[in-house]
């Protein structure tokens, strides 16, 4: 049966995406054949369209989708046809209406979440996992910052981060992104485009600083968050949305208190089939208890993955988009 998917063959911008038709063989040993239902829309994908990850191409995009069970190859125990499966890399290829992916990378969706829902927290939801409690190790009582607070992920590290008894300062564009923060828990929202926002967290704090900052953004926020840092404090720099920081002179670390600094990937702390059961049953207890609230804020048919693209760099998304794919 012949499956819709995506494609790049040159890095660019969102108009770099084609989509072809593909014959989609059997599944191998070890692999599951996954229906798509839904897809998730992140951030990293744009980087490997663009270039800033570079991957081998032709490529596909996308590692995280939930949707349900076709066939299963030899091998492979633990799922049937029929099961609800959810997946979040780190292979590639999420953006089709089908594929084959190992059985390793996929997991089980409960009966009480849904396909969008799981396509737009397994992702993030782990994301925000491991940068709190695996990387920074955020402990309650504490004072962080989290940029984009009305973002995909930066909503999901908000509820998370006030579960664990942390005080939240959060960032949004505009008053609209900031009430989606202030809703996921943020204590204070500050203006990023109308506020020096180092000067307010160092008010906020009584001159101290947070003790851990968590920049998604990169090289555009980068001096703000080096002074709204305080001493002996922790710098979680875990995307590129507003370029790549680079040349990070440890001098400057010293400078401003004996900063550290950490730029974490996810799979580095999911290694194991161990650690990544281990994460995602965090992430679904942490759901079931309110304490996060994954927000679809868009939803786009699979096939506008450009458009959506476009919608995300642009800043004109908040929390969670989706992409949902036709049934066929």
């Amino acid at each position: 049966m012949s499956e819709r998917v995506a494609r790049i063959t040159r890095t660019g911008g969102p108009e770099v995406i084609d989509w072809v038709d593909v014959d989609l063989p059997p599944p191998g040993p070890g692999e599951v054949r996954m229906r798509h239902h839904a897809v998730g829309l992140n951030y990293i994908d744009t980087y490997h369209r663009s270039g800033v990850y570079p991957i081998d191409l032709p490529g596909g995009l996308g590692s995280e989708a939930a949707g349900v069970v076709e066939a299963v190859g030899d091998g492979v125990e633990g799922f049937a046809v029929g099961d609800r499966v959810g997946t979040f890399g780190p292979a590639r290829g999420a953006y089709a209406t089908a594929r084959n992916v190992a059985a390793q990378q996929l997991l089980h969706l409960p009966d009480d979440v849904d396909d969008a829902t799981a396509a737009a927290l397994l992702l993030k939801g782990c994301t925000a996992e491991a940068l709190v409690d695996r990387c920074a190790k955020v402990q309650a009582g504490q004072t962080v910052l989290v940029w984009a607070a009305a973002g995909g992920v930066g909503q999901l590290l908000v509820g998370w981060l006030k579960a664990i008894g942390a005080t939240v300062i959060g960032t949004a564009g505009t008053a609209a992104k900031a009430d989606h923060a202030r809703a996921a828990g943020a204590d204070r929202v500050l203006l990023h485009r109308d506020e020096d926002v180092a000067a307010r967290v160092r008010e906020i704090t009584g001159g101290a600083g947070v003790a851990v900052v968590f920049d998604g953004v990169g090289k555009a926020t980068w001096e703000a968050t080096l002074a709204a840092t305080a001493r002996r404090g922790l710098i979680v720099s875990y995307g590129n949305a507003g370029g790549p920081v680079t040349d990070v002179a440890l001098g400057t670390l010293a400078a401003r208190g004996s900063l550290f600094v950490t730029r974490p990937t996810l799979f580095d702390y999911y290694v194991t089939s161990e650690e990544r059961r281990a994460g995602v049953d965090r992430v679904f207890a942490m759901l079931r208890r309110g304490a996060i609230r994954p927000q679809i804020g868009q939803r786009f048919p699979l096939e506008q993955a450009a458009e959506a693209h476009r919608a995300l760099e642009a800043g004109e998304t908040h929390g969670s988009t989706v992409m949902v794919v036709n049934a066929r």
